[in-house]
This record gives structure tokens, C-alpha cells and sequence, in this order.
């Protein structure tokens, strides 16, 4: 029987399949029913302090007559937060007490000072690690793309100036130089980088001319968008753990990043349309895989085709169609 078990940030985990953050990871019963169905760690859904601010901001705005109240919104907006983060560090603690497998808090923050007290309270409640989960999408043509890799830079320091647990930075593909970019968050103290975030995207609806936003759920065909960059950053940044994340949607797409170099594989998509039971599929098949080639162990494979494995790396670079539209009109 292959061994399955494997390292993530310092963490021991019993296989590389990872459940991301999501609804489904924010329910004791679900997260219980993870650990049963044999994943390896689970990432909490995301506390964001925009969902607070809003939640804030609904709130005052249902009742005008307190604003005239001193120190009323004031208050409304702490009670509010403290509230929700009781209630996020309650679930770090329950899921703690409840499964064996690490617990991975994720947070999304706003504000600088925001970031530093959440991630201090989430490590006190007993989380293993920490995802920061952020994106700057940018919108001002006055501000460089230096600027903005800089705010990624500045989150990951200071929060690791004030916590020991490993920290993992989710990102998206939207940088100039994103290999160059993953070396910088490594040499500032990142453990792991997720490839991909996934986002809220815009959908225009004909029938009735309003913005709208499309599929919230990956597709098997997503996961062409971060292979090549777990392939080319594995190869390139061989320290940093990598989290492939969108488009694993069977074993198979496991199976495709870890040859790439993927530490973990994180799902999400898969298990809202096709259930817990996907997750023996992919293990059935990562042992199957491993069985068939006489792999021992996850080392045996991991990142036997990344960038710096390959006799001819240019694949992993390749970006035009020239060759194969050619073939297809002549």
C-alpha cells in the first residue's frame, strides 16, 4: 500500500488533499464529515472584514435614530466585530477539539491593524496555520504595479512579525513577474502560496441589460490556468510550498499538479456538485496512480515534471498556437 502522508508548511498531513475555504468549512458537522471521508487538513472559510464592515453598515442604516445617540455607531460597529471574531475563534477551537487533522484559519482584511489583531487571535484560539486571503484589484492608473506587490509584502511582514504559526499567501495570476513575485513572498516569510484565488466574476445578462456575475464553481477545464505556474514556481522557487488550488476536480487533476511540483491539492468546486464522495474517488486514484508506477511514497513523484525536472522546460513556456493552428489548416 503507498504511502499517501506528506508535508504542508511543517505540517503533517495523512495525504496532499486540502479542502478549501468555503461554506462547507465553516460547519463543525461538514468539517467532522471531512476528516471521516479521509482528507488531509481543512482550510476555515475566510474571515472578511469587509462582510463585517458591511454587516456593520446594514445595521446602522436600519434604524437612523440611534446615530443621534452618542457613541451609538461607534458601538454598533464593535459589538459587531467582536462578535464575529468570538465567533470565527469559537470554530478554530470546536473543529480543533473535533478532528485530528490541521486546522488552516484564512482571513481577509482591510485595514493594516486589522490584519495584525485577527491573525494574533486566530493563532491563540489554536489554529496550525494561517491563510491570508487577498486581492487589490487595481482600478487607479496612478498607482505602479510596484506599489501594489508592496501592500502584498507589507500584509505577509507584519503579520508574521506577530505570529509563529506557518503562513500561507493566496494570490491570483495577476502579476507582471508572478515567479519573481512568489520569491519576494518567500523571502518575507511565507511558508506556502495558494495558486489560484478565485474570485466574484462579472456576467452581463442580454435579457435584461444589468450586470450580473457569472458561475460561482470551477470547472475541470480551470485547472489549465494554474498548472503551468505550479510547473514553472515549483521549479523556480523550490523552497515555498505550493497549494494548487481551482480546477481539481478528480484524481487525475491531483495527480497532474503533484507531478508539477504541487505540494497540496486544494478542492472546493468538486464537493458542491458532486458531493463527499468525490474525495475516495481522487484518494482512490492518487494510490492507483502510485501503485501502477511503484511510487512508495508522494516524494517518489512530486515535481518529476516541473520547470527545472524537464529536459526541454520551454512546454512550460509555450504560449502562442502558431504550431498547432498551422497543422489544423494545411
Amino acid at each position: 500500500m503507498p504511502n499517501l502522508s506528506t508535508t504542508y508548511m511543517g505540517l503533517s498531513l495523512k495525504n496532499p488533499l486540502v479542502v478549501s475555504s468555503s461554506g462547507l468549512t465553516y460547519s463543525i458537522d461538514k468539517i467532522v464529515q471531512l476528516e471521516e471521508k479521509g482528507v488531509g487538513a481543512i482550510v476555515l472559510k475566510s474571515l472578511f472584514e469587509e462582510q463585517i464592515n458591511n454587516e456593520a453598515i446594514h445595521t446602522i442604516s436600519q434604524d437612523v435614530r440611534q446615530i443621534s445617540y452618542p457613541d451609538a455607531e461607534d458601538y454598533i460597529w464593535d459589538y459587531i466585530r467582536e462578535n464575529n471574531l468570538q465567533s470565527y475563534l469559537d470554530l478554530i477551537k470546536i473543529a480543533k477539539s473535533s478532528v485530528k487533522i490541521p486546522i488552516i484559519a484564512s482571513v481577509n482584511c482591510l485595514t493594516g491593524d486589522e490584519w495584525i489583531a485577527f491573525a494574533r487571535n486566530l493563532e491563540k484560539a489554536g489554529a496550525d496555520a494561517l491563510e491570508i486571503n487577498t486581492f487589490f484589484l487595481p482600478t487607479d492608473r496612478k498607482i505602479s504595479s510596484a506599489d501594489i506587490e508592496f501592500r502584498y509584502l507589507d500584509i505577509l511582514t507584519e503579520v508574521r512579525r506577530v505570529i509563529k504559526i506557518p503562513v500561507a499567501m493566496k494570490i491570483s495570476n495577476n502579476f507582471t513577474n508572478l515567479v519573481g513575485m512568489v520569491d519576494k513572498l518567500w523571502a518575507n516569510g511565507a511558508a506556502a502560496v495558494v495558486m489560484f484565488n478565485r474570485f466574484y466574476e462579472p456576467d452581463i445578462d442580454l435579457e435584461t441589460l444589468e450586470l450580473t456575475n457569472s458561475s460561482i464553481y470551477s470547472s475541470p477545464d480551470d485547472l489549465r490556468h494554474s498548472l503551468r505556474w505550479t510547473g514553472i514556481v515549483s521549479g523556480k522557487v523550490q523552497n515555498i510550498n505550493i497549494a494548487a488550488s481551482t480546477g481539481i476536480h478528480d484524481g487525475e487533476a491531483l495527480v497532474k499538479q503533484l507531478l508539477a511540483g504541487a505540494t497540496v491539492g486544494q478542492i472546493c468546486s468538486t464537493l458542491y456538485l458532486n458531493g463527499f464522495g468525490q474525495i475516495d474517488e481522487i484518494l482512490d486514484y492518487l494510490k492507483a496512480f502510485m501503485v501502477k508506477w511503484n511510487f512508495k511514497q508522494i516524494s517518489d513523484f512530486r515535481g518529476r515534471l516541473s520547470y527545472s525536472k524537464l529536459p526541454n522546460p520551454v512546454q512550460y513556456e509555450r504560449a502562442q498556437f502558431m504550431k498547432y493552428f498551422l497543422g489544423a489548416n494545411s
